[in-house]
């Protein structure tokens, strides 16, 4: 789940490539040391930077608390995914194979009698086919060899094979305004770090967060401050709007076999 954190993170990180689009191994864009970070920085550290030459450029939300900005109704969102584990059916006789994945379900529907397995943490399929066989012996006769399963006098049977998959939902959506600020230590440098920075956010009208989420990125303004107190400190901050999703992530279950009797007492629709 997304929160204000991962967008600052996000944007600290595309900062820092639009100065050092050659990695932090190379010269920066602007030809000095650029340092990037999240919050603020500190009053003695950042005038030895400044008297060194070092530029540095800090990434913070904004004091406002910002706003909600929920427009769509929440809707589930799946992921199809495969089981490792295969359960066929031949004639009378029902085989594990594939190569399990702890939380894979298999199982068999005999004569409209469901019957399941999960598997557990070191489960080969013999080792399934015997706890399948197991929980089937308690209605009728089964032979095991092996990772196959034998039911003599059976009329119907089915396999199959499931797993869990992951759903998520937009609960809600919000807006909030991060500042980038740029501490430098002369009117070129800090033109050019802002210019090179403005470039490369103008161009991302989305950046990628840390859970696969995405936060639309707008520019709002930008200020220069040129601070007489300190000679050495040129400044200009680049304001953001950033709008982003709060997802919550689960788990879910999947049906083997619709409407059935499992393991001889538990129904599921």
């Amino acid at each position: 789940m997304a929160d204000i954190s991962d967008v600052e993170q996000a944007i600290t990180e595309s900062v820092t490539a639009s100065l050092y689009p050659e990695g932090s191994a190379q010269s920066s864009v602007v030809g000095v040391l650029c340092r990037v970070y999240r919050g603020w920085p500190n009053a003695a550290t950042l005038n030895a930077d400044l008297s060194a030459g070092i530029v540095n450029v800090t990434i913070a939300p904004e004091n406002e608390p910002g706003r909600t900005t929920t427009r769509y109704l929440p809707e589930w969102q799946y992921t199809p995914v495969k089981p490792g584990t295969t359960a066929t059916a031949t004639g009378a006789t029902v085989t594990i194979g594939g190569s399990p994945v702890v939380g894979d379900v298999v199982g068999a529907l005999i004569d409209g009698a469901a019957y399941v397995y999960r598997i557990q943490s070191g489960d080969a399929v013999e080792l399934i086919a015997a706890n399948l066989a197991a929980v089937i012996q308690t209605d009728r006769i089964v032979s095991l060899q092996g990772a196959t399963i034998t039911l003599p006098g059976a009329g119907s049977i089915t396999a199959r094979a499931v797993c869990d998959c992951s759903s998520s939902v937009e609960s809600r959506r919000q807006e909030k305004d991060v500042r980038v600020a740029c501490w430098c230590p002369s009117p070129s440098v800090r033109d050019a770090v802002a210019a090179a920075i403005d470039a490369a956010l103008n161009q991302m009208a989305f950046l990628a967060l840390a859970d696969s989420t995405s936060a639309r990125v707008t520019y709002k303004n930008t200020a220069i401050f040129d601070q007489a107190q300190n000679a050495l400190l040129y400044r200009r901050d680049l304001v953001y709007v950033t709008e982003y999703p709060t997802v919550t992530t689960r788990e879910q279950p999947s049906m083997i076999f619709g409407a059935a009797s499992i393991n001889g007492n538990i129904k599921y629709g």
